[in-house]
């Protein structure tokens, strides 16, 4: 006998973030449209067409997915989340090549100040605060991400919670390095060391924050380990810290 197949819905997350980021390509266009600088035209433009992809990206996992969600554990063992640590491990590699590679070339600029190329781009200004944040916050905290992820799911033994908010956390940071990086380059920036990135950037990273508390404070929560490893504690206060 035939079972009937179980409807297909989207899920809170899905929904919510389609939501939002329908919301957010509005204003990013808008903000576009009447911006004064080439540089906020920019980058609100790239943040319109993230959030525009992040809409397809949504529908079409969607429609690609079985009608349930995956399951937090299989054969009664956890069903980790590895898709975000995978890509967090990997775009950490790349962002490390990135800022060693514009260190050397700065350290060069130091001996031949012809590298500098007298373009106000590859300048010597511009340059070293790109490789700073680079390496301390596109290599090193994607790493954090990623072990903090892996570390707390393998304590807790359950998967990590939220069905998408893993995703956005790690994309969502990623894409806060891209706009404080290109904004460095084109010399938007609020002047504060290690703390360059202008206003928006920084709304956005607290959106991402938050998440990350908030994923990492629920995967707590639903632990199956009576006990809370020490190494959570103080990916905790890093991120509360970092929030701070």
């Amino acid at each position: 006998m035939n079972q009937a197949l179980s409807p297909k819905s989207m899920s809170h997350g899905e929904a919510g973030l389609a939501v939002f980021f329908s919301a957010t390509t509005l204003l990013c266009l808008i903000a576009a449209g009447k911006a004064v600088d080439t540089a906020f035209a920019f980058h609100a433009t790239l943040g319109g067409a993230a959030s525009l992809w992040a809409v397809f990206a949504i529908f079409n996992r969607y429609f690609d997915r079985p009608p349930s969600l995956p399951p937090q554990e299989i054969n009664g063992r956890p069903n980790y989340n590895l898709g975000p640590i995978k890509f967090a491990s990997a775009i950490a590699v790349f962002w490390g090549i990135a800022g060693f590679t514009v260190g050397l070339l700065i350290a060069c600029q130091l001996a031949w100040p012809a590298l500098n190329f007298d373009l106000q781009w590859t300048s010597f200004g511009r340059l070293r605060p790109l490789h700073t944040s680079a390496v301390v916050f596109a290599f090193g905290g994607n790493v954090l991400l990623a072990t903090s992820f892996y570390v707390v799911q393998k304590t807790c033994r359950v998967r990590l919670a939220g069905d998408l908010a893993p995703w956005f956390v790690v994309l969502g940071y990623n894409f806060f390095i891209l706009i404080a990086g290109t904004g460095y380059l084109l010399g938007v920036t609020q002047s504060k060391e290690y703390a360059e990135p202008e206003w928006y950037a920084d709304l956005w990273l607290t959106i991402v924050w938050v998440t990350y508390l908030l994923v990492f404070l629920v995967t707590l929560i639903k632990r199956k380990e009576p006990h809370i490893y020490v190494a959570n504690w103080f990916y905790l206060a890093f991120i509360i810290t970092i929030a701070v």
